[in-house]
């Protein structure tokens, strides 16, 4: 790669690799192993996997143009692609924790990641604190000896609070531990948490690094001796691993990031003033409003809002009414994709959520989440206008 390549530029060439027969496009290598010349040549691959092919559960010529590329994008050193984003925490959190050990995470993250750290991580003896995102004097304050990492999503999903990428970095880097960010809402088109201080990026490259809906995807990303030394043993060992088909998908998908980036934030944008002057709706949360709590700190880490926009009306009753009410806009839990969608999150994607762990993330039974897409924006307003009245 050209280091003097612009974003949209590695987007679409970073980490190509051609076989001997010379193709233009990415070749799609669907092999689950590799052929050795000799006995010999198989015993020094399988002791050096990392400079050749092995076997596709751990290394696959696909699977290492996506990872290449998208740690290009982020400006990482490394990067390990899992079957989901979720594996990409789990792989993450295995890596990186022991019996015994702390972690801390926003109070405002994905209902999944809250099961997966209050059932999983905790019958193995680790232990979770949530603190509030937004200030970073609850994350001081929640630092303990055997703290070893810190979780956040920022925007969070689906309140879109800001979190201080450098002031947690400080916070961590005073005690020894680690930072993580969830960059799945924002992707490296829109910013950059390693350039801001972060140890670890995570994505669900289902959303909208895929940006179409189409298949499951995770990543890590980060220095070279984490990726390499802690992550790498539990993705060659336990095997959450991004099949070669999704990672050619994913690699099409980010040809076209920044372009979809681009036009999906300023539709979203446009959606949230809409929303906002809308007499039936209380309060809008979209990071590009100049309305958001910490519209300071997005216009310092973001470049541009992002295409999730949440919205609070009076209760279930009218939120489930302007759900049922949509025609165009697709009612599912998945986003990041170019068709628009719409979820209730208190009853589906923090569903299983206690309900006094939904009102601390400030998740209420009015609360709405919409993902835009590239629909013109008009459209999508008339078909919420159809359950809002008005």
């Amino acid at each position: 790669m050209n280091e003097d390549w612009d974003f949209e530029t590695r987007a679409v060439r970073a980490g190509t690799r051609r076989s001997g027969f010379g193709e233009h496009a990415e070749a799609l290598f669907l092999t689950s192993s590799f052929v050795f010349d000799s006995a010999a040549q198989a015993a020094e691959r399988f002791a050096n996997s990392g400079d050749h092919f092995v076997y596709s559960r751990f290394s696959n010529p696909t699977v290492a143009m996506f990872q290449d590329r998208l740690a290009a994008l982020e400006d990482a050193e490394a990067c390990i692609a899992t079957s989901s984003g979720m594996s990409a925490i789990f792989t993450t959190c295995i890596g990186l924790l022991n019996a015994g050990d702390h972690l801390i995470a926003s109070r405002s993250i994905f209902g999944a990641t809250v099961q997966l750290f209050n059932t999983i991580l905790a019958r193995f003896g680790i232990e979770t604190t949530y603190v509030d995102p937004t200030d970073p004097s609850s994350w001081a304050a929640a630092m303990r000896d055997n703290t070893k990492l810190l979780y956040v999503e920022t925007p969070s999903n689906p309140t879109a609070e800001i979190a201080d990428i450098a002031a947690l970095k400080q916070i961590a880097s005073s005690r020894g531990a680690l930072l993580v960010v969830d960059n799945c809402f924002c992707t490296p088109a829109l910013q950059r948490p390693i350039a801001l201080g972060a140890d670890l990026v995570i994505h669900s490259a289902t959303k909208f690094l895929d940006g179409q809906g189409r298949v499951m995807g995770g990543a890590v990303l980060g220095k070279l001796d984490l990726i390499r030394d802690r992550l790498m043993p539990v993705l060659r060992t336990s095997g959450p691993s991004l099949s070669p088909f999704n990672a050619w998908v994913l690699l099409k998908g980010l040809e076209t990031l920044a372009l979809r980036m681009e036009k999906q934030s300023a539709n979203a944008l446009a959606l949230a003033h809409w929303l906002e002057a809308h007499p039936q709706v209380s309060r809008v949360l979209y990071p590009g409003l100049d309305s958001h709590p910490q519209a300071e700190l997005v216009k310092k880490q973001q470049s541009a809002g992002g295409a999730v926009v949440s919205f609070e009306v009076a209760d279930r009753e009218t939120a489930w009414r302007i759900v049922d009410g949509c025609n165009l806009i697709s009612i599912t839990a998945n986003l990041g994709d170019t068709r628009s969608t719409i979820t209730h999150p208190a009853t589906t994607t923090h569903g299983r959520l206690a309900p006094e762990a939904r009102t601390a993330a400030g998740i209420g039974d009015g609360m709405l989440r919409v993902a835009v897409g590239l629909e013109n924006v008009a459209d999508v307003q008339r078909d919420l206008s159809n359950g809002l009245g008005g």
